[in-house]
């Protein structure tokens, strides 16, 4: 399906990379990829390593791109597609920029043929995992494009509308982060305990990567799985009691109750006329 279709972004940052690395992998020729980006060093590095076509601004082949990917800061995003307007009617528009809403993209951009996506920093490794939310009345052929866009660099999930993509943001979006914080601590309580920083960070890791690993693997509820580690008494219930103590369950529920209340923010902040 992508390898007949002609591809635009609108930024070329380190999730459009991804994204355009996924879909040349999945045999997209690179010259049907055309990027724009206002930084030379941004241009050469992607036309060097991908060997797509770059621009400094966009042209009339830019606009009439099959698929067109918005990959631009939420706080530029309204000037950014502003002057594309007119040139975008006819191609399927994916955005990822965060807390920009569906309708506020309509409204600019006089189409419905909108998807809005939030991937996460994974994809930069090929294990990406994307929230996907159709504008109303968009063909299962869009969709369909879509999903094999988010495809190529891991797996999606298709949601209900904006709040939706903002718990998305909050949970997988965000979510790399929450698990290089716990990485970070798992480091810190090794070196205390007289491993090296390099053997923490490899026991973190891995210990992640197989945890990980075996939730996607079984059917069994998650709470299930920790149960199995912990004995009554033994060290894993010392550890989970200490953090119960704290709270911690509890205040990280909070934190992403929290990411997804500014993703909300955000729309509402640069979805003004």
């Amino acid at each position: 399906m992508l390898d007949s279709l002609t591809f635009g972004f609108l930024g070329g940052g380190n999730m459009a990379s991804a994204l355009i690395g996924g879909l040349v992998a999945r045999g997209v020729p690179a010259n049907a990829i055309r990027v724009v980006d206002p930084f030379e060093d941004a241009r050469q590095r992607l036309a060097t390593t991908l060997g797509v076509q770059t621009l400094a601004a966009p042209d009339a082949a830019f606009g009439a791109s099959n698929v067109i990917v918005l990959a631009v800061k939420p706080q530029q995003f309204k000037d950014a597609v502003g002057a594309l307007a007119p040139q975008l009617k006819n191609s399927l528009i994916i955005s990822v920029a965060a807390g920009i809403r569906l309708q506020d993209m309509q409204r600019w951009l006089g189409t419905n043929r909108l998807v809005r996506a939030m991937p996460n920093t994974p994809a930069l490794a090929g294990m990406g995992m994307t929230g996907l939310a159709a504008a109303p009345g968009l063909s299962d052929e869009d969709r369909a494009i879509a999903k094999a866009v988010a495809e190529a660099v891991g797996q999606c999930v298709w949601v209900e509308g904006d709040d939706q993509i903002d718990a998305v943001t909050a949970i997988s979006g965000s979510g790399p982060a929450y698990v290089f914080y716990f990485v970070e601590a798992m480091e810190r309580a090794a070196i205390e305990m007289g491993l090296s920083a390099e053997q923490g960070r490899k026991l973190a890791v891995e210990t992640f990567r197989g945890a990980a690993a075996l939730a996607a693997e079984s059917s069994e509820p998650v709470s299930t799985l920790r149960e199995r580690v912990t004995s009554k008494g033994g060290t894993t219930y010392a550890a989970l009691t200490s953090m119960d103590a704290s709270g911690i369950q509890d205040a990280f529920v909070r934190a992403m109750l929290a990411a997804a209340a500014r993703g909300r923010e955000m729309g509402a902040e640069f979805g003004k006329d």
